[in-house]
């Protein structure tokens, strides 16, 4: 049985170094890290701009090594979609920006496998929440208003579409 060590790391999209965290905690197993992380940025270049968790288990014995990807947090994805740096300091008075329904959809999906959601619907309200606390709106309204609507069906043919596709 190979002995492994699996590192946990948090990285900028696309952006990994060999430098700290990367290369003082596996510098001492004798791998390539260049290599590694060549491809972790390779792996994480569509997250550009966003912290991801990447997960990197090295082969003790054969130096070999495999890069499990994360998904970038609800609130990064967020902060991506409306092009902004950080939530609001003061959420519900202070607003960042408004979402469509559809990019909350998105978010939703591409979340949703890190999710406790049985339904897509279900992480929609969730990613919800998170424009709640992050004082970001959705189509105009307050995110809570947007759940009711969630709730009563509104958007369920925009869920429905989102559903059926790969992301």
């Amino acid at each position: 049985m190979a002995k492994e060590k699996t590192f946990r790391f948090l990285v900028e999209g696309g952006k990994a170094t060999p430098g700290p965290p990367i290369g003082p905690s596996l510098g001492p197993l004798g791998v390539n890290i260049i290599a590694i992380v060549n491809k972790i940025n390779e792996l994480t270049k569509e997250f550009a701009g966003m912290k991801v968790p990447v997960e990197v288990t090295i082969d003790l014995e054969t130096k070999e090594f495999k890069i499990n990807v994360g998904r970038p947090s609800t609130a990064s994805l967020i902060l991506k979609e409306l092009k902004a740096e950080k939530g609001s300091g003061e959420p519900g008075k202070k607003f960042i920006g408004n979402l469509s329904i559809e990019q909350v959809v998105k978010i939703a999906k591409i979340k949703w496998p890190d999710m406790m959601a049985k339904t897509l619907k279900a992480a929609v309200k969730q990613v919800l929440g998170t424009c709640v606390s992050m004082g970001v709106k959705v189509e105009n309204k307050d995110p809570r208003e947007v759940q009711k609507e969630v709730d009563a069906g509104k958007y369920d043919d925009i869920i429905k579409k989102y559903e059926s596709e790969e992301v």
